[in-house]
């Protein structure tokens, strides 16, 4: 199924390419980004869709010293988030909290309560565990692993373990298990690495070529989704981690991001820098069913697995993010500062 967007759009000034649930905000439904303006003073953009559904409001904007390369929302404190940014020059990573009296200051200053200063090489991406409060945090650069620990309240993060990659791989990000804090996966271009943060020793792996991205089914454990250069989506059952248990085609160009939904299950979203977002219901098996809404799609091996192709954009799309206090809410961000809020509800039907 083909369609254009019929969502709710918010612009940045400057181009753009990561975005973020704010899962601690549990009042509303909210995304935080973040601006890549080599020459200019970027910014960070607190966003809300309004109480109707009908609108994004900015519900807070704050200047950041250089080009947000990544960001991710604190899932227990709304207020924190990290970035990895560049200078142009060479990489670092931050912590930072957003004042408390945002909404009535003119031009609120970002508070950095931590930098994750450690890294030599290349920083690549900041996790948090997904799943709740936890003081350590993951940041990962082209060669090491980082485990930090994170004292908010002492404004400190601490390197408590970090372990390289080994001379044969090339970092460049990675997804924690939400159904285990002492698991975590690491991509390169060759393989996805299993890590146990207890020893920080590898676990296990996938040798698979040119992945992008990876993420952890939230709902189900052993589930991961993986978005490959040219081959498309893979989900893979870390049990059998020989070879995927389903594979999806992807995106006409590079499938850049991949993300499962944290509710319904078997609902993917994937983006590319075919200017497409796509909507997939890829179910591991027939019996795993959502437990409290279904898709009208059948189920069988016969159905096709797209649901919907957002193509209504001008840019590739880097960034996907779903609600996780509205789980039929998603959105998208493309190169070009365009954020994109859509529901997919139309694809959803009560039991």
């Amino acid at each position: 199924m083909q369609g254009g967007s019929s969502g709710i759009g918010y612009g940045l000034k400057y181009q753009a390419r990561c975005i973020s649930d704010v899962k601690a905000d549990t009042d509303h439904t909210s995304f935080i980004t973040g601006t890549l303006s080599l020459r200019e003073e970027n910014e960070v953009h607190l966003i809300r869709l309004s109480s109707g559904g009908t609108e994004l409001i900015c519900e807070g904007l704050f200047s950041h010293p250089n080009e947000i390369w990544d960001l991710a929302s604190c899932p227990f404190d709304q207020r924190i988030f990290s970035t990895v940014f560049s200078t142009g020059e060479s990489y670092g990573a931050a912590i930072w909290q957003i004042p408390e009296l945002y909404g009535q200051l003119n031009s609120p200053q970002l508070e950095r309560i931590a930098s994750l200063d450690a890294h030599v090489a290349k920083i690549n991406c900041v996790l948090w565990w997904p799943s709740g409060r936890h003081d350590k945090l993951l940041s990962i650069d082209d060669e090491n692993i980082f485990l930090w620990t994170l004292d908010c309240s002492k404004k400190a993060a601490q390197v408590q373990s970090k372990e390289s990659s080994g001379m044969l791989h090339y970092l460049s990000g990675g997804a924690w298990d939400p159904h285990d804090m002492n698991a975590v996966a690491t991509t390169c271009e060759s393989s996805v690495q299993f890590w146990d943060l207890r020893t920080m020793k590898k676990t296990n792996a996938i040798e698979r070529a040119h992945i992008r991205n990876a993420n952890y089914d939230m709902k189900k454990s052993h589930i991961l989704v993986t978005a490959e250069d040219e081959s498309g989506i893979h989900i893979w059952d870390l049990r059998k981690p020989k070879s995927p248990a389903k594979e999806l085609p992807g995106h006409t160009h590079w499938t850049w991001a991949v993300t499962c939904n944290p509710e319904y299950d078997g609902l993917i979203l994937s983006a590319g820098t075919d200017s497409t977002v796509n909507l997939w219901q890829a179910p591991t098996s027939a019996e795993d069913k959502a437990t409290s809404e279904s898709i009208t799609e059948p189920l069988n091996q016969q159905a096709d697995p797209l649901l919907n192709s957002y193509s209504d954009y001008e840019d590739s799309v880097y960034g996907l993010a779903w609600s996780s206090r509205e789980p039929w809410i998603f959105a998208s961000l493309s190169y070009d500062g365009r954020v994109v809020v859509e529901s997919v509800k139309p694809f959803l039907s009560r039991k």
